[in-house]
């Protein structure tokens, strides 16, 4: 075989490796999964003919050294009129904190939900029926911590709230700490090593009902899962 033959085998098969790479590589930071509406509900009644849910990812990937992590938030309206003006928060907990939406603007902290840590506000000038939206999601999570994400939809002055998604937890049962990347499911709470042993950190509800006092913890006892409506904080926002 020429000298020149086997040059261009040789080097037909380091292109083939390179993009075999690129592939994994790109996979590997994607959302994984079929989107889900897991740990949603409706809220206040939405007006006749709309029909609001919210979507995410069913497993998002955290990189161990970065905790930096992406995801898509959707919207949909599956009625069949259009909703009007409406907005869509997308709200984090303990250790998943949502540092930007594309499109969005930033929650002031005296205007965030009780117990969460960062928020964003996407206004929506109109859904129309039969129609979704999506967001980019860009967020850390410490995988030391539990973490949970919120997405409530609401009227565009949010007096209403015609549907919520969460405060919903990601998470593993059998987390990884010397791989490059943690994958976390939606809908699992996660239950990280603690630094020191098997003991978890004290993190998540347990943290977040100490400020509450004795009627927040009844309310967590009785299934309400974290969920703070606006009838309690009429000008704060929900979740």
């Amino acid at each position: 075989m020429s000298s020149r033959r086997m040059t261009t085998i040789a080097g037909s098969l380091v292109t083939a490796a390179f993009s075999t790479v690129m592939i994994f590589s790109v996979t590997a930071s994607a959302d994984e999964g079929p989107a889900s509406s897991k740990g949603g509900k409706a809220v206040d009644e939405a007006p006749a003919g709309v029909e609001l849910t919210t979507t995410l990812p069913g497993t998002i990937s955290v990189d161990n050294s970065s905790q930096k992590t992406e995801l898509t938030a959707t919207v949909k309206n599956d009625g069949s009129k259009d909703t009007g003006k409406i907005r869509l928060l997308v709200v984090g907990f303990d250790g998943m904190t949502v540092k930007n939406v594309q499109g969005c603007s930033p929650i002031e902290e005296k205007d965030l939900p009780e117990g969460s840590n960062s928020g964003f506000a996407c206004p929506i000038d109109n859904l129309a029926a039969g129609k979704s939206k999506s967001y980019a999601v860009d967020a850390t999570f410490d995988v030391k911590k539990t973490g949970k994400i919120c997405l409530p939809v609401q009227t565009n002055d949010g007096k209403k709230t015609f549907w919520q998604q969460g405060p919903v937890p990601f998470g593993t049962t059998n987390p990884s700490p010397n791989a490059p990347a943690t994958p976390l499911l939606l809908g699992t709470d996660n239950k990280p090593v603690a630094p020191g042993g098997d003991e978890l950190p004290k993190t998540g509800v347990e943290r977040d009902l100490l400020p509450l006092g004795a009627a927040g913890a009844s309310l967590m006892a009785a299934g309400v899962a974290g969920l703070w409506w606006s009838q309690r904080r009429p000008r704060r926002t929900t979740c």
